[in-house]
């Protein structure tokens, strides 16, 4: 009788389990579809900021070039300017030193054309 009873019991469950229905995969399978679905298109989105990220990054070395080389040239310009600004000093120093000569030869000539003078007169004066 047990076994009866057993084997009868084993029948029924193998019966009420049954196979699985289009519908219920279907039911079961959609929800995970619309997540991976959603995952694909968020690791499209995040592929395509990588792309700009690694194309800004490639921008942002060439503008580092870029800088560099501006930088090498303004020091070269401030180098030339410097040694224009040296010259034009240079000039500048030896222009006062030729005008403090050309003053002293003035009060010279000045000194000589009052002496001048002078010896003209006691000479109109004789």
């Amino acid at each position: 009788m047990k076994r009866v009873l057993s084997s009868a019991l084993v029948v029924l469950f193998l019966l009420s389990v049954g196979c699985a229905t289009k519908d219920y995969v279907k039911q079961q399978v959609d929800p995970l579809a619309d997540r991976i679905s959603k995952l694909e298109a968020r690791a499209a989105n995040l592929e395509s900021k990588m792309t700009a990220l690694e194309k800004l990054g490639t921008d942002v070395e060439a503008a580092k070039r870029d800088a560099a080389d501006a930088k090498a040239l303004a020091q070269e310009a401030m180098k030339s300017a410097k040694d224009c600004c040296d010259r034009a000093d240079a000039a500048a120093k030896r222009a006062e030193a030729a005008a403090d000569r050309a003053e002293a030869a003035l009060k010279k000539a000045e000194t000589s054309a009052e002496k001048a003078k002078k010896a003209f007169e006691l000479e109109q004066r004789k």
